[in-house]
């Protein structure tokens, strides 16, 4: 690559993270894993989107960073299925993948429902209080359109449900559900309606897990994750079935949500209340 090629690559990468917030190093022993956890944040909140070409020599320029943190980076975005990286020390932000969808989804009903159940009943008044403050958050953000603050009060909603698990856990919990967030954005994107029609169903989470109905939580969770992973399979592979998440329904509610198509369900089962 000539010097020329090489700025015109820069340029163009300049473009693509044009406007982004750029990576915050804290010491220079963290560099590799804060412009890991930057590069991830991007690819997972869509603003990298798949099949996006990432170069370790241009994202250092970028970066004002060496090429060293970026090798390492990229070793761990590609153990997390997130890039596909080649010996030309090239990475490709992966595609979305139903059958990736279909266990990611299966592993969060299993974690969260355990999650849950013995959440249930043992919320603290604070947090109890964070809780009711991030449903008002997502609603506010829902009203305004802000998908970035929905997102954001969301996560941290979530966390709330399951926050009586070990750290260790929490951690492969918060792990399975950031990296589900690239499938939800992409059913948010394409059924932008759909989100005031689920919103009823995270007061019920929520009344559930403040109440002490753990079997009730459970079951709730459950059908709440598995509609999710079923309309975005409808939408990137219509007809195709999501055995991982059928079983998963099944070991915790007795429910196989894995095998009939999004427009098969009932209204009850696609929580619209009649």
């Amino acid at each position: 690559m000539t010097q020329t090629d090489a700025t015109d690559a820069t340029e163009d990468l300049l473009g693509l993270l044009g406007g982004l917030p750029r990576p915050v190093i804290s010491h220079p022993r963290r560099t590799s894993v804060e412009i890991h956890d930057h590069l991830r944040w991007l690819i997972l909140d869509g603003l990298l989107p798949p099949g996006t070409e990432l170069k370790q020599a241009e994202l250092a320029r970028v970066f004002d960073v060496s090429r060293t943190p970026l090798r390492e980076a990229f070793r761990m975005l590609q153990e997390e299925g997130l890039i596909d990286a080649d010996i030309n020390h090239r990475g490709r932000v992966t595609d979305l993948d139903v059958g990736d969808l279909d266990c990611l989804y299966a592993a969060r009903i299993s974690l969260e429902a355990m999650g849950v159940r013995i959440t249930a009943g043992r919320l603290t008044r604070q947090e109890v209080q964070e809780a009711s403050a991030h449903l008002h958050d997502m609603d506010r953000a829902e009203e305004a359109a802000d998908t970035m603050a929905w997102h954001q009060a969301h996560r941290a909603f979530h966390r709330v449900l399951v926050c009586r698990c070990t750290p260790t856990v929490l951690r492969t919990i918060t792990s399975y559900a950031e990296r589900s967030e690239r499938y939800l954005r992409t059913l948010q994107d394409r059924h932008p309606g759909v989100f005031p029609q689920r919103r009823q169903e995270h007061y019920d989470l929520f009344g559930a897990v403040m109440a002490g109905a753990p079997e009730r939580a459970a079951q709730l969770i459950t059908r709440h994750l598995a509609r999710t992973a079923r309309r975005v399979i409808d939408d990137l592979a219509p007809g195709r079935e999501a055995p991982d998440v059928g079983q998963a329904a099944v070991m915790v509610c007795g429910e196989d949500l894995g095998t009939a198509s999004w427009e098969s369900w009932t209204p009850a089962e696609k929580g619209v209340h009649t």
